[in-house]
């Protein structure tokens, strides 16, 4: 089954679409708020960075409102915050809005040698 690089993922869909799916390709957790300027701006550079590098990186998307234990879980403190995932566990993540080339300078810092890493003109 194709996966595609954005999608949207829930409390009860999490364990499959991000942790078992990041066993075989890294996946960033956007946890967002409708609520949340900052999570506004932010949203569209992460899916223009993932749809950008052709699924190398997916994009996983949770609204918090309606998961909140999920931002428990990971013991969230503000939003957005990012989470990459890989092999089934959390490699990074950063909280706050951030610029296209921040976005994939931190990417690039987890994972390199993905098209992630490549500069941003």
């Amino acid at each position: 089954m194709h996966q595609p690089p954005v999608f949207d993922v829930t409390e009860q869909d999490f364990t499959e679409k991000v942790l078992e799916v990041s066993r075989n390709r890294p996946v960033m957790v956007d946890f967002w708020a409708d609520w949340c300027p900052p999570c506004r701006v932010l949203t569209p550079v992460l899916e223009k960075v993932a749809r950008g590098i052709q699924g190398e990186v997916l994009l996983a998307k949770v609204e918090v409102d309606d998961n909140m234990r999920l931002a428990g879980r990971y013991q969230l403190r503000g939003f957005p915050t990012v989470i990459l995932f890989v092999g089934g566990g959390e490699v990074g993540r950063f909280s706050g809005a951030r610029t296209e080339q921040q976005v994939r300078i931190f990417l690039s810092d987890h994972l390199p040698g993905t098209s992630a890493a490549a500069v941003v003109p």
